[in-house]
């Protein structure tokens, strides 16, 4: 984890993480790092020897417990029922929601999936305790307990210092032989109680579920902001999709625990010497899906211009709205149509900025040329029953020739239906007398014309059909 939120260069490049203090020591280090012979409780110094162009960082242990909650919040999404476990864990209670997710085992592959792109590399355990679950993870078995008995059993293997307890205890229960934690379940209960005091008990007890052992719940954050510090300054835009990609999984998780979609995001780009980047994106639907944002966000940035390398990112949720379930058919609809018509919109918009792409809605009104307004994309129109109407409508009718009262256009028309009639506008000063008809071309392009009531009745191209 003290490596993990710092988001690593690439494995070409060796990092590390050291603690703080006078004479640091690594405490973590990348593939590349170890490959120099860099290990953990190495002095940085000596590892600074063995590879010169190694970055090293001290630890960060306030960024470290913001990525744990990041991770609990959108651990939200499978259950309500999370916790943290500090400094290096989460406890997710999911017996009560295997069925909504087609069982544990399809629940603990998509659980480490969405953690691989969290970019964090977590271990996941299942026992009937919390304690029991958090022991078995932190000693690094990935395995699904059911019953008590078999969690006794685990543990019972497990070494004396995967016990999280007192260090100094543990010490002198290796002094006096004990050398894994069924060793220490084998003594007395009342001369551990004596020797070491209730907590030693207490937490044995808890492991296996001897003892009530509530945790206190996380609460759903009403806003979401998340950050990431990066270990090294990233000057070009292509090594910050990684980032960027993690905090999109993470913000989807909030979304889909509030189940909500956002429509408004910022993701901020945190120079050294310079204000932040802001780079705003805009959605004409509320959405959830990260594979789409990123998509989205990854357009916006090839757009910019880069004044200073990047050396941490952080995206907030501007505004967000309740998702409406969509309706799903085993042959394509409607529905599907407009949700790739969305999809198509929204990159538009985020490669030629959000002012350059619109819409149309239609008005409850009779006159053609005042049956539309601009609108935004996927904002919804009002209810009109009209007959049919060109999608190509001349910014002003363009006068038509006649012969013996047939209009003409590059040769005869033929009138295939009509007329319609619309006359209308009598109360706002515009008012139209016309007679619209269906019309076919020599070349058998189908347009739509009228002719004026009243007066000379001449013939106007109006529109002109797909």
């Amino acid at each position: 984890l003290p490596l993990e939120v710092s988001a690593p260069p690439p494995d070409a490049a060796p990092f590390a993480v050291a603690s703080v203090g006078s004479r640091p020591e690594i405490l973590a280090a990348t593939p590349a790092a170890r490959g120099h012979g860099i290990v953990p409780g190495m002095s940085a110094g000596a590892a600074a020897a063995l590879a010169p162009g190694l970055v090293v960082r001290p630890r960060n242990p306030r960024l470290e417990a913001e990525t744990l909650a990041g991770a609990a919040t959108w651990a939200l999404q499978f259950t309500p029922e999370v916790s943290r476990a500090p400094p290096d864990a989460g406890l997710l209670e999911v017996g009560g929601c295997l069925r909504l997710f087609g069982g544990l085992d399809r629940l603990f592959g998509r659980i480490g999936a969405v953690l691989a792109d969290l970019g964090l590399d977590g271990i996941r355990a299942v026992a009937p305790t919390p304690e029991g679950a958090r022991t078995l993870a932190r000693a690094g078995l990935e395995l699904q307990v059911a019953d008590p008995a078999g969690l006794r059993r685990h543990l019972a293997a497990l070494p004396l210092d995967a016990l999280d307890h007192d260090a100094e205890a543990l010490a002198t229960l290796s002094a006096l032989g004990m050398r894994t934690i069924g060793d220490c379940l084998g003594l007395p209960r009342d001369g551990l109680a004596r020797r070491f005091g209730p907590g030693l008990l207490d937490r044995l007890d808890r492991l296996l579920g001897l003892r009530p052992d509530p945790r206190p719940i996380v609460a759903l954050p009403e806003r979401f902001a998340a950050r990431l510090e990066l270990a090294v300054p990233v000057p070009e835009v292509p090594a910050l999709l990684f980032g960027v990609k993690r905090l999109a999984t993470e913000l989807c998780g909030w979304l889909a625990a509030r189940n909500a979609g956002v429509r408004r995001l910022t993701l901020s780009l945190a120079h050294e010497r310079r204000p932040a980047t802001p780079v705003r994106l805009t959605l004409a639907t509320p959405r959830r899906d990260a594979g789409h944002l990123l998509v989205l966000l990854r357009e916006r940035l090839d757009r910019l211009d880069l004044l200073a390398a990047v050396a941490g990112l952080e995206l907030n949720a501007d505004e967000t709205a309740q998702l409406v379930p969509a309706n799903f058919s085993l042959f394509g609809d409607r529905d599907h149509a407009r949700e790739d018509c969305m999809n198509l919109t929204e990159r538009l918009q985020a490669r030629l900025g959000f002012e350059a792409v619109g819409g149309l809605a239609l008005c409850p009104e009779h006159r053609p040329e005042l049956a539309w307004r601009e609108a935004a994309p996927g904002e919804a129109t009002a209810a009109v029953d009209f007959p049919p109407r060109p999608a190509w409508l001349l910014d002003r009718p363009r006068p038509l020739a006649s012969r013996r009262e047939r209009p003409w256009l590059d040769g005869p028309l033929m009138l295939q239906a009509g007329p319609e009639r619309i006359e209308s506008g009598w109360w706002d000063g515009a008012p139209v007398r016309r007679d619209y008809y269906l019309a076919r071309t020599a070349a058998g392009a189908r347009i739509w014309i009228y002719r004026e009531l009243g007066g000379a009745g001449g013939w106007f191209l109006h529109g002109i059909f797909g």
